[in-house]
């Protein structure tokens, strides 16, 4: 085993994870900026900005234009088991008693259930190919469409945090300052102390700042990925499964945690489930459409699919029967545990 090209390919993996983060920061919060200055409904950009996986999708993208479609899948996969069983998990861990959900949280869980379903149907019998691909794109055109509708309608209102929370949004003790001096004639007066709001052609450099970051870690990330695998005769899609998924869902992780500790439950399953269906529909559908999905030799094993059906069905479980939170959230995260172990000794093809 070469050991010199092992480590620099995992250091590689490794800076491709923080440079994937600071794109999808950049990406995600410049847009929110960029649409209420072009006058963008607010509602349609918060739904953007919640439950949409702009890091998984590069990654996708990269994988695919490298013909590592195994890797892309496999990472798509992971990804939707590592957010309930392992993100998920832990905002139920991190709530001080039982979890409640709103109607919202059921809608939200109910259609990830149906989606995750058919790609897994699709996936067994070996259907996910350029038609079916088309399918699930439109299916997420769709999805978006009507969330789009539902929050304008206010049916359903966006989640309360996304999966990058812009620091400019966080009072400090300047802000605090600058709101007390209009009322106390001693301090700075509020256009002496106001920060002006950057132009227009700041946000829209950031925005292509973080496209190009995304872009490059999604590279680096699929290749680095891959000679990995290959050195430590793994399946693409085994480290897929495993290794990117866990690092490219960090973010959801960070979430659940403190929505747990605030009691927002619905945020959770909204960030969680609307995670999912992006990336079973849009990521799946962008494989499958490549034509990448179909003989290839690196694919599921049965396990695979039935983890990932699984995994949907208990967040149905948790949402609709409400069992207690911390019991939930330890029984989900052993879960998660016993699938990677699985995965690197049993089922590592």
């Amino acid at each position: 085993m070469d050991w010199d090209n092992l480590c620099f390919n995992i250091a590689t993996f490794i800076a491709g994870v923080f440079v994937l983060d600071y794109g999808a920061d950049k990406f995600v919060d410049h847009t929110v900026v960029v649409g209420q200055r072009l006058g963008i409904s607010p509602t349609l950009i918060a739904l953007l900005t919640a439950g949409t996986e702009y890091e998984e999708l590069a990654v996708v993208v990269a994988a695919v234009l490298q013909h590592r479609s195994p890797l892309a899948l496999g990472n798509v996969m992971g990804s939707s088991v590592s957010n309930i069983l392992g993100a998920f998990s832990l905002g139920l861990l991190c709530h001080p008693g039982r979890m409640e959900f709103d109607r919202t949280a059921k809608m939200y869980s109910a259609l990830l259930l149906s989606v995750t379903t058919l790609v897994v149907v699709l996936a067994f019998c070996e259907q996910l190919n350029q038609l079916t691909g088309g399918v699930l794109i439109a299916i997420f055109v769709l999805y978006m469409v009507s969330i789009g509708y539902a929050i304008y309608r206010g049916i359903a209102e966006p989640p309360e945090l996304s999966d990058s929370e812009s620091d400019d949004d966080i009072p400090t003790s300047r802000d605090y300052q600058i709101q007390h001096s209009e009322s106390d004639p001693l301090l700075p007066t509020a256009d002496e102390g106001r920060i002006l709001p950057r132009p227009l052609y700041y946000h829209l450099l950031q925005l292509l700042f973080g496209l190009i970051a995304l872009s490059l870690s999604g590279y680096i990330l699929a290749h680095s990925a891959g000679t990995i695998a290959d050195s430590l005769h793994l399946s693409g899609t085994v480290f897929g499964l495993t290794v990117i998924a866990f690092a490219t869902t960090l973010p959801e992780k960070f979430i659940s945690v403190l929505s747990g500790f605030r009691g927002q439950g619905g945020i959770i399953v909204a960030t969680t489930a609307g995670s999912n269906i992006f990336l079973l529909t849009l990521c799946v559908g962008i494989v499958a459409a490549s034509g990448g999905a179909a003989g290839q030799a690196d694919t599921f094993v049965l396990f695979d699919l039935v983890t990932v059906w699984m995994s949907a069905l208990l967040l149905v479980a948790v949402v609709f029967l409400r069992p207690p939170s911390r019991i939930s959230g330890f029984v989900l995260l052993a879960a998660y545990l016993v699938f990677l172990v699985l995965e690197f000794t049993v089922y590592k093809r």
